[in-house]
């Protein structure tokens, strides 16, 4: 009696083939899981720096948005939100310059603006004047370059103190020496009420910004070739045509951004009046930070203050673009 063994089937899956198969696949999903977190690695570590600007600045700018459209005083503080809507009235009469409002505002803004534009054009040029002395070697440049670098350093509160009390008239610093001993005045002047508050305005915010040119520039110095300077010697050129024709060009690209921050900084400085002149600056030196800060909490007319935040914030977006406009066709026609 024979006895027969039914064939041996063979399959095209066998189980080393599906191990090998599944081993393989997941060092696979390994290295994509790998790849997923360190592609999302620097989104995680922005959250919190994003999570902080989303709470600091947008939420108060929107909010701040939503309050110039609304009769906010002092009535409704405790409940801002049950303020009745007033639409665009706070914005036509902060631009109705025939009303008292919108002539205080424009009288504001006009100071601002001569303000800024002599304390931006002072602090570029002394800034310039020392980054190009500071840019040979010579004994002591080192303890030099850090005094220039002092008033920047400085707190901006404990620094604009010191200068109030140096604009004293009686016991001041600066009329001890301009008529003490210069003897360059009459009499003792005042310099934080009428009209030289504006100068004295403008020489604490020259006295803070310049060493933040003086640094900008010094930087960009340092990317001219001395090649250049020592073949314009050799041609026969001057110091002041090497400035002209080498150094100015050059710094081009960094003054471009240095003036448009000096702008934005000066023209929204806020600290330094209200240290130096206190809630109340005088009409020479009324900065438009300052007006809006008065019209906001002094007399206590939130609506009409936020109003005038969101104008002077669309003035300098469209400054700034117009800025930004400008100098990228003349670089093109460069």
């Amino acid at each position: 009696m024979t006895t027969t063994v039914p064939p041996v089937r063979h399959t095209s899956k066998s189980p080393s083939s599906g191990g090998r198969r599944a081993a393989g696949g997941r060092p696979r999903r390994r290295l994509l899981s790998a790849r997923v977190r360190r592609g999302s690695l620097p989104y995680v570590l922005l959250l919190p720096a994003l999570a902080l600007e989303l709470l600091i600045h947008l939420i108060p700018m929107v909010v701040g948005v939503v309050m110039s459209f609304k009769e906010l005083t002092q009535f409704y503080i405790s409940d801002w939100s049950a303020a009745p809507w007033k639409g665009l009235d706070n914005y036509r009469m902060a631009v109705d310059f025939n009303a008292p409002v919108g002539k205080d505002l424009l009288n504001s803004f006009v100071v601002t603006c001569e303000f800024t534009l002599l304390a931006v054009a002072l602090s570029w040029l002394f800034g310039t004047a020392a980054a190009i002395l500071m840019q040979d070697a010579f004994r002591g440049r080192g303890l030099l370059r850090a005094v220039f670098l002092v008033p920047y350093a400085l707190p901006v509160y404990a620094a604009v103190i010191t200068w109030s009390f140096m604009f004293q008239r009686d016991t001041g610093m600066i009329n001890h020496v301009l008529h003490d001993q210069l003897h360059l005045t009459d009499g003792k002047p005042f310099w934080l009420i009428g009209d030289n508050s504006f100068w004295a305005l403008v020489t604490v915010s020259v006295w803070r910004q310049w060493p933040f040119a003086f640094l900008c520039l010094m930087a960009g110095l340092q990317n001219i070739p001395r090649e250049l300077y020592e073949a314009a010697a050799m041609d026969g050129a001057g110091i002041w045509q090497q400035i002209r024709r080498i150094t100015l060009p050059s710094l081009r690209p960094v003054n471009l951004v240095l003036v448009l921050v000096l702008f934005l900084w000066t023209f929204n400085d806020f600290n330094t009046p209200y240290v130096l002149f206190g809630r109340a600056a005088p009409d020479a030196a009324d900065l438009i930070s300052i007006h809006i800060y008065q019209s906001s909490f002094v007399t206590w007319n939130f609506g009409s203050g936020s109003a005038m935040s969101v104008l002077l914030l669309l003035f300098l977006l469209v400054v700034t673009a117009l800025y930004l406009l400008v100098t990228s066709l003349r670089r093109q026609d460069d």
